[in-house]
């Protein structure tokens, strides 16, 4: 089993990377639950706005030179309004928020503590730029959705041992096309948080 470098990845490295990383975001997300049909050239356009951030993070997981995994994040404040308003309409400070946008690896280099290692830098980053909590939404699916799998095991027991819990309703809605939609929806996301 090779060993995997995780760090994290700024200035002439992102900028280099972000091709690479936006076909490993396309991958992921297209498998369940998010079943998403990606656009590699939106995907870099996304990674190199929020790397563009000094107080953003992104780290890379490489097996060698291949990046593998990507996770991302940055002070809630810095994002897109659409992330910011089911805070704001609770009365939630987002200045006090940091938001980890994705984690993604790719499925073969799973259990393998990756993922603890992408929460471990970004809460991290959280901590050093005074951030009190720490937030990410999934996606919610139906039980009975015709492409969940079977065997499909929900990463909730992975989030909760991190310390994360589901914040009884609060979600917010994007909009993405699915595998096989012939234009966007929006699905329901439910946000997570930690007290750091």
């Amino acid at each position: 089993m090779t060993q995997i470098a995780i760090h994290p990845l700024a200035g002439d490295a992102l900028r280099a990377a972000i091709p690479d990383l936006a076909r490993l975001r396309c991958a992921v997300f297209a498998e369940w639950p998010y079943l998403y049909h990606g656009d590699p050239n939106a995907e870099s356009d996304y990674l190199r706005d929020f790397g563009a951030s000094e107080k953003a993070v992104l780290i890379g997981a490489y097996d060698g030179e291949r990046i593998v995994g990507v996770a991302t994040a940055s002070p809630m404040v810095e994002q897109k309004e659409t992330y910011r308003q089911a805070f704001e309409a609770r009365g939630i400070d987002t200045a006090s928020l940091f938001y980890f946008g994705e984690s993604v690896l790719l499925p073969e280099y799973r259990g393998r503590g990756i993922g603890h290692a992408f929460f471990d830098h970004r809460e991290e980053q959280a901590r050093r730029l005074g951030a009190k909590a720490a937030t990410f939404c999934g996606v919610i699916r139906p039980l009975d959705h015709p492409a969940r799998p079977a065997d499909f095991q929900p990463l909730d027991p992975f989030w909760r041992k991190r310390g994360y819990e589901p914040v009884e309703g609060l979600i917010t809605n994007f909009a993405w096309k699915d595998h096989g939609e012939t234009e966007p929806s929006e699905k329901p996301m439910q946000y997570w948080i930690k007290t750091l």
